[in-house]
């Protein structure tokens, strides 16, 4: 079994969504012993605020924060990657290399167009990646054919309803710290860049009026929502909440 397997790998069509969406499921998860990955897509080089090397230096602190076990940048154009052959690949890549039984994907449908068409991307590639025919190679090995058990779609601007939730409630602070790592890109007073739809401070109260709003049906302070490709099955009704 390769040293790079996870239990989960997370993709971004940019450093700092992963944060915003479903930051506290893989901590939680990792408080459970599990293995995560996160691959980002692009190095959002069209952001407004900050910059390729702010970007870098902020996923790092950010993925220290939640302590997952590896980052990846695969380097798509921001605002332009495209869902092609080239760029399946590099998801297939990641997944041979990393092996996921689950793998977290971008919203379906989002305002950012990047978002949509990123979540696509991956869960075609999820699919492909299982094809014994399609060949890649990591670091010089041919790699194994691989498909996850489920592609899960985090939520993230738009208002989509869940399939399900998960209660983060105990990982709140701490997914709040992951968002602020990105210091150049979101609420900071001391600020001098442009402000953009996601640099104020009503921007983080957005953000916690939704994990409220997904929290409470369920009965829990703090959760994040996710979305299926297909219907969940349970052993036992009473795990329900």
């Amino acid at each position: 079994m390769s040293n790079n397997k996870v239990d989960i790998l997370a993709f971004a069509a940019h450093p700092d969504d992963i944060e915003l969406s479903a930051a506290g499921t893989l901590m939680k998860h990792i408080a459970q012993g599990k293995k995560v990955a996160i691959v980002d897509l692009t190095q959002g080089e069209l952001g407004s605020r900050g910059t390729i090397q702010t970007r870098y230096e902020e996923a790092a602190a950010a993925s220290e924060i939640m302590g997952v076990h590896f980052r990846e940048n695969v380097k798509m154009e921001d605002g332009f990657f495209e869902i092609n052959e080239a760029n399946k690949r590099k998801i297939i890549e990641q997944v041979r290399r990393f092996q996921p039984e689950i793998v977290l994907a971008n919203a379906v449908t989002d305002r950012h167009p990047d978002h949509g068409r990123a979540g696509q991307l991956v869960s075609e590639a999820c699919f492909l990646s299982g094809l014994l025919k399609i060949e890649t190679e990591w670091e010089g090995k041919k790699q194994e054919k691989h498909r996850p058990n489920a592609v899960y779609h985090y939520i993230q601007d738009y208002y989509l309803n869940p399939d399900f939730v998960v209660d983060i409630s105990e990982f709140y602070d701490r997914k709040m710290e992951a968002i602020l790592a990105y210091r150049t890109q979101f609420f900071d007073p001391e600020s001098t860049e442009p402000e953009t739809p996601i640099s104020g401070k009503d921007f983080m109260e957005f953000i916690t009026s939704r994990m409220r709003q997904y929290g409470r049906p369920v009965g829990v302070q703090y959760a994040e929502g996710f979305t299926a490709e297909r219907f969940i099955g349970v052993d036992d009704l009473f795990d329900l909440k």
